[in-house]
């Protein structure tokens, strides 16, 4: 498989990113080429990082950026110990979690 970028996330796990995923976040979504440095940001130095409700293998990185007054999302889904980027775009929100009753 092809790599943008293999990096090692802020909790010590590797997370990469492919050129199909790469192109998909480029054409559907707000984020340009400019972006990537962020993307590996988000990963390593995150605002936060929140687990997805609905999917345990699913978390959701998040990087404040000021200047958009909004966050970088970085959606990553785990196997097999290492995790990979689903999709990427700008957030005006956290999304949290939510508890099961």
């Amino acid at each position: 498989m092809n790599y943008i970028f293999e990096i090692e996330d802020k909790t010590g796990r590797k997370i990469y990113l492919t050129k199909e995923r790469w192109t998909h976040i480029l054409e559907h979504s707000d984020i340009t080429i400019h972006n990537l440095e962020e993307i590996k940001l988000a990963l390593t130095n995150p605002s936060a990082i929140i687990p997805q409700a609905f999917d345990e293998d699913k978390s959701n990185y998040y990087l404040y950026d000021k200047k958009r007054k909004s966050y970088l999302l970085v959606a990553v889904k785990y196997l097999n110990g290492r995790g990979f980027i689903t999709t990427a775009f700008f957030t005006k929100h956290l999304s949290k979690k939510w508890t099961k009753k």
